[in-house]
């Protein structure tokens, strides 16, 4: 069934571009009102897959946290899991400005600046990060608003405290336990339910794009897009690398294993809507239950690569547009903004545009430079997106590995699904 869906979505992809340029080109009046009733399709199932993601969350982070057993080992593993993310936010920053400056896309496009007075048309407002404001979307007010409003960093800093405590209860808390691990099968199996909407939903994504933009729109930005594909490849295989020298070889079983929700995370241009299918890939090729209900969350918050690697090779895109200069600590002090202003960062299409645009005012560039952005800003989401899964992916099966908890995934295909587990003959 997995490789049909993943069949099924590679075929509602490229239908959707063809049936986009079609309307595009064939029939222009229409093309609006086309993208309009079309794009209905990703906004249900993204909405679907909203609807799951707090209580899946929730109850795979708790249960993950009870099992560790103690405060002691939560602070292990987490520490693990935020030292990778640091290092790889760290890569990803780096890279983006590297690349950027060394490709420099924004002089060699010569776009005309848009009008100042365009910059409500946006849609974005770039808000400069407070402390407070970071603590406001940190803690919730509670449980019930962080999970209506799909607070994964909320739920997250709740989901530590609940499991905590539950574990801390000892037997008194295993009944609770056992609940909530029901709870996150059931999710799973919901998941398993929605995902099969997928394909329409992929399809209705790229027709609408296509049907309003064109396919023209990809070539007048093709040298930032191409540029900034090429930086996301580097970036892959950077990560794979990396994840290779602690894994072994089996990274790339790893990469296959996940092909499916990154690419419906390339489609609909949403990690989040990859979340579910991840989190199980995951737990098939031998990572630790515990330690992927604990690890993947946190990375949608911490650890969204593809969206820090954009951040500064879009600031960095809009300063060579508008010809500012920036000096080397300028883009030093830059990386280092960018690396707590990303943090917390949603998974879900545009978030990343709102920490360009706080970044922006911070350096004096105008953030109407963000309207340069907007007209291929799904096409550059989709590859960010896909990046996101990749690099929590590869977080979640290393720092398994350094637990000392990646089963081989034939233990772990026999944990999923024990009726189908060939039994291992011994010698």
């Amino acid at each position: 069934m997995t490789k049909r869906l993943t069949q099924y979505i590679l075929i509602a992809l490229v239908l959707g571009i063809v049936a986009g340029y079609v309307v595009h080109s064939s029939f222009p009046a229409s093309a609006e009102a086309f993208a309009t009733r079309v794009e209905l399709l990703p906004f249900a199932f993204l909405r679907l897959i909203k609807m799951i993601i707090a209580p899946l969350v929730f109850s795979t982070l708790v249960v993950g946290i009870a099992k560790m057993g103690d405060i002691g080992t939560v602070g292990r593993v987490g520490g693990k899991a935020l030292g990778w993310f640091l290092f790889a936010s760290l890569l990803s920053l780096t890279l983006g400005m590297v690349l950027v400056e060394t490709l420099e896309p924004g002089k060699v496009m010569q776009l005309e600046l848009p009008d100042a007075a365009a910059a409500a048309s946006s849609g974005v407002q770039g808000t400069a990060l407070t402390l407070k404001g970071f603590i406001e979307h940190l803690i919730p007010t509670s449980m019930a608003d962080a999970m209506s409003r799909n607070e994964i960093l909320q739920i997250v800093v709740f989901s530590l405290f609940f499991g905590v405590a539950m574990a801390a209860l000892g037997e008194r808390g295993r009944v609770v336990i056992d609940v909530m691990d029901s709870i996150s099968h059931i999710m799973l199996k919901v998941t398993g339910y929605v995902m099969l909407f997928a394909p329409l939903a992929v399809f209705g994504a790229l027709a609408g794009s296509v049907a309003k933009e064109g396919l023209e729109i990809i070539g007048v930005y093709g040298v930032f897009m191409g540029e900034f594909y090429l930086g996301l490849l580097i970036l892959w295989a950077l990560l794979i690398t990396l994840g290779g020298l602690i894994v072994g070889p089996r990274v790339l079983r790893l990469i296959r294993r996940v092909r499916e929700p990154t690419i419906l995370a390339f489609s609909t241009a949403s990690s989040e809507a990859a979340y579910p299918k991840t989190l199980e890939e995951l737990e098939r090729f031998g990572a630790s239950n515990r330690v992927a209900s604990f690890v993947l969350p946190l990375g949608y918050s911490f650890n969204l690569d593809g969206s820090m690697m954009y951040c500064t090779f879009a600031v960095m895109f809009i300063a060579q547009v508008y010809g500012i200069e920036l000096s080397f600590g300028q883009q030093l002090m830059m990386v280092a903004i960018l690396m707590l202003t990303s943090k917390g960062m949603a998974g879900v299409p545009r978030a990343s545009l709102v920490v360009i645009a706080a970044t922006l005012g911070q350096f004096n560039i105008p953030e109407t430079g963000l309207l340069l952005l907007l007209g291929v800003d799904h096409f550059l989401d989709m590859g960010r997106s896909a990046t996101n899964v990749i690099g929590n992916s590869i977080a979640t099966v290393v720092v398994s590995k350094w637990e000392g908890e990646l089963k081989t995934e034939a233990e772990a295909e026999a944990m999923v699904n024990p009726a189908t587990a060939i039994p291992v003959r011994k010698s």
